[in-house]
């Protein structure tokens, strides 16, 4: 039988193992995780403990396992990243975010391998170019990225797109904006874990929780807008692009509707059938002035390539993720 490999880098991180787990059901596909698990006691061993990997490849023999395993890859899926927006090293953050993203596309296209990456919403920056996933290279190049991290992605967007436009690219390449994600396997994030794995502690202990203050006049505290989706729809969207070669592109993912973090937290609350307890702090002085105050995915592009999923509600996707992890004796997916 010819073996068939999807290869997960980041694939035991937060949205990188749960693709791993939707794609590992299926018997006649080899899912390879290629990434650093850290310690035991760390926890990213379990995001992938539950599922029949093929194989575990670090990061820094990626290329040299590719180079003897390359006949029998069907698709490169590319999540690996340095995904805080607050990282203090540009230098880390390109090395991880572009230099090793634009090394993989090449690799794809030497040897005719699909490849399906993360890009981010953070591309966008304050939004007031729209959220539209124009994959020109004139709209990509005119946006401005808030943070470093935003930057990186927005430049390797840049980068595939023309580099499809020179005839250069893999057989299919496929990047997603991914905007504010949220499900289980998220707790080794730390900090950048979503506003609801970081409350639940508070709101499971029956305590207030602390939301930011706002720092403009028009919006009130906790009124600031994000599109939070759900890590299932993510999954998906990347599963529907495995399954469809012939999709090319930048697309976005996300909900389509904004929702502020006041709403996401209350849907915490009710998930967990407590009344809301909501105290505002301080933004860090490092945030103020690079912060996003509304995100919001324009669909349409992705739906008019086919995508026919179902966008689960924030409250439904909250309930789920409560009920069946956050509140969970083992909270894995």
């Amino acid at each position: 039988m010819t073996r068939k490999i999807a290869f997960v880098t980041g694939g035991a991180g937060f949205i990188g193992s749960n693709i791993v787990a939707r794609l590992a059901k299926d018997w006649s596909l080899d899912v390879v995780v290629c990434d650093w698990l850290g310690g035991v006691d760390e926890g990213k061993w379990r995001n992938i403990a539950k599922h029949p990997i093929g194989d575990i490849c670090a990061p820094k023999q990626m290329f040299e396992w590719l180079a003897k395993r390359w006949q029998d890859v069907e698709v490169v899926i590319h999540m690996g990243a340095v995904s805080s927006t607050t990282e203090p090293d540009a230098d880390k953050i390109i090395h991880s975010n572009f230099g090793l993203s634009r090394d993989l596309f090449r690799w794809c296209a030497d040897f005719q391998r699909r490849f399906i990456y993360a890009s981010s919403a953070a591309s966008y920056g304050d939004g007031s170019l729209g959220f539209d996933d124009d994959n020109g290279l004139e709209a990509l190049a005119a946006l401005r990225p808030l943070n470093a991290y935003g930057w990186s992605k927005a430049l390797f967007d840049i980068f595939a797109v023309r580099q499809a436009a020179r005839d250069y690219a893999p057989p299919q390449w496929a990047g997603l904006k991914f905007f504010n994600v949220y499900g289980p396997n998220e707790e080794h994030k730390g900090p950048m874990k979503s506003v609801a794995a970081q409350i639940w502690p508070d709101v499971s202990h029956g305590r207030s929780v602390k939301l930011f203050k706002s720092y403009r006049p028009d919006v009130h505290d906790g009124g600031q807008l994000r599109d939070f989706v759900y890590v299932r729809d993510v999954v998906d969207v990347v599963e529907w692009l495995v399954n469809r070669p012939d999709v090319n592109g930048v697309f976005n993912v996300g909900s389509g509707q904004a929702r502020s973090f006041r709403q996401m937290a209350e849907a915490v609350f009710t998930a967990a059938g407590a009344p809301p307890q909501i105290d505002y702090v301080p933004m860090p002085l490092a945030l103020r002035d690079r912060y996003q105050y509304f995100t919001e995915a324009r669909l349409e592009r992705l739906r008019a390539a086919g995508f026919e999923g179902q966008i689960t509600s924030l409250d439904e996707g909250i309930g789920d993720y409560v009920r069946g992890y956050l509140a969970a004796a083992d909270p894995h997916i």
